[in-house]
């Protein structure tokens, strides 16, 4: 980063107040905030106290911490694809700090359950190609192409495949944003 150069750009506030349909006089007003200082944040040319943030951020219906979070400069992740197999399943896998995506691959009669690989994350089983049953402690779900579910990785589950599949499976920590 050069120097001089914002660790946040706020010109964030701009989208955040158009998608709550403020002008900046109304934001200015229901924030206590100047609407000059509002507008030099906007446009990136003020930095502002945590205090001042964080009357903005209330205003907007959001925390001071994902305000921050949204107007830290960040740039695009990239991530490599990692190969493997689990049981007779074959993966392709990204992941990043609160998402893992896998594509799967298996044959009719192959089983998968691997409980002990699961943190605290939802996970989203969508099935784009075959057929699988799909079973929980207390139940049980067919799942054709087209059809996904999702639940709490944390239960026991099993995938079951009845006819040869392609899967798309996504772990999403719990408590965090996109």
């Amino acid at each position: 980063m050069k120097s001089g150069t914002p660790v946040c750009n706020f010109c964030i506030l701009r989208e955040l107040r158009k998608r709550e349909n403020l002008s900046i006089a109304e934001l200015a007003s229901r924030s206590g905030v100047s609407a000059s200082v509002i507008s030099k944040l906007e446009r990136n040319v003020s930095t502002a106290e945590l205090d001042t943030l964080y009357r903005i951020a209330r205003a907007l219906g959001t925390t001071l911490a994902e305000l921050i979070g949204l107007a830290e400069e960040r740039g695009a992740q990239v991530a490599a694809e990692e190969r493997y197999r689990s049981g007779d399943f074959s993966f392709r896998r990204v992941g990043y700090g609160n998402i893992r995506c896998m594509r799967a691959v298996a044959a009719k009669g192959a089983r998968l359950s691997t409980p002990e690989l699961h943190k605290d994350d939802y996970e989203i089983l969508w099935v784009l190609r075959g057929r699988v049953r799909f079973v929980l402690p207390n139940e049980t779900h067919l799942l054709e192409a087209g059809q996904s579910i999702q639940f709490d990785a944390l239960l026991c589950h099993t995938y079951e495949v009845l006819e040869d599949c392609e899967l798309f499976i996504a772990h999403l920590k719990k408590n965090k944003r996109f």
